[in-house]
């Protein structure tokens, strides 16, 4: 049997709680239907037998408290909700046996925004890790030492795992499903809650807004020039003489402030404002293109698909319903 110990952390999501408890007993069932011993043993774990959750709305009963589980196969990290720097301080007391765990041979998985409290744990120091994108900037600041890979749904290293935002944690869940079982119940799993199975992209969804929680007013009167004139052809010249600051200086304060170059965070602007056009209107591909400034069909569809995942004309169908 696998032990699956799926953490109520104080301040968790209640649904990322109940998912994989949901995910991983269902398993159960479809296995001996299938004529296979069930395989899951799954509790739910906190440290203390009731946890509070969404200002006491949920309440949730833990199978055991940390200090009963010796030792497990998997360790689910919920989606937290909140503010994270306070979730994690609620959480301090689960940080040493997530470490425990895996020093003992435990696979981890994150959910979401459970990331900030796996990364909490140094185990993720130097490996990639995904999370929430509305999220990354905070991510970064917070773990510098962890790499967020942008737009990806699901990492796997060293046995610790992670999800992309919201619902792409059930394509973590199946992931993990199908290595601890195999396709077939995998595929089973994804048909009976209807998740679209092997979807591995999270930028479809993402909304970019340019970070400004610093203190470089220079940069931040940059960003504030490239949204509202990103139609325009603008150079990397143009915008550090605009603010009498060197090319050399202005490249490497922007991209310490912002977390892109500026190349890139101009691509953003203007990406995200297509992404707003073809969602709302009924521009054909070239309009939108020229509208956002862009004049090279290949270059924009190259870096909308870079960007979002998908081609312009998938992007339109999927979320233009005038289409």
């Amino acid at each position: 049997m696998k032990q699956v110990s799926i953490l109520v952390p104080e301040s968790a999501v209640m649904e990322a709680v109940a998912d994989p408890r949901y995910m991983f007993t269902a398993a159960n069932q479809f296995l001996v239907s299938a004529g296979k011993a069930p395989l899951f043993e799954v509790q739910l774990v906190g440290q203390n037998k009731e946890v509070r959750l969404h200002d006491g709305v949920f309440s949730v009963h833990a199978d055991k408290v940390l200090e009963e589980v010796k030792r497990t196969d998997l360790v689910v990290i919920p989606a937290l909700f909140g503010d994270m720097q306070q979730a994690i301080e609620k959480n301090q007391a689960i940080i040493p046996w997530i470490v425990q765990q895996h020093q003992k041979g435990a696979e981890v998985a994150s959910l979401c925004v459970g990331a900030f409290l796996l990364a909490s744990t140094g185990l993720l120091d130097g490996k990639k890790c995904s999370t929430h994108w509305a999220f990354y900037n905070e991510f970064r600041e917070t773990f510098p030492q962890v790499e967020v890979t942008d737009g990806s749904i699901i990492t796997d290293e060293h046995g610790l795992y992670s999800s992309g935002g919201a619902n792409s944690y059930w394509n973590l869940l199946l992931y993990l499903l199908e290595k601890y079982t195999d396709r077939d119940t995998a595929i089973l799993a994804a048909k009976y809650f209807a998740i679209d199975i092997d979807r591995n992209n999270q930028s479809a969804f993402a909304m970019f807004k340019g970070q400004k929680d610093h203190k470089d007013k220079e940069i931040k009167q940059t960003q504030d020039f490239i949204e509202a004139n990103y139609q325009d052809k603008i150079s990397v010249d143009q915008l550090a003489d605009s603010v009498a600051v060197s090319r050399r200086s202005f490249e490497r304060r922007f991209k310490q402030a912002t977390g892109n170059t500026v190349v890139e965070y101009l691509q953003r602007v203007k990406i995200e404002a297509a992404k707003r056009s073809f969602e709302s209107s009924r521009k054909n591909i070239n309009e939108v293109m020229y509208a956002v400034g862009y004049t090279d069909t290949k270059a924009f569809r190259t870096v909308f698909k870079k960007l979002t995942g998908l081609t312009p004309i998938e992007y339109r169908n999927k979320y233009n319903k005038e289409v």
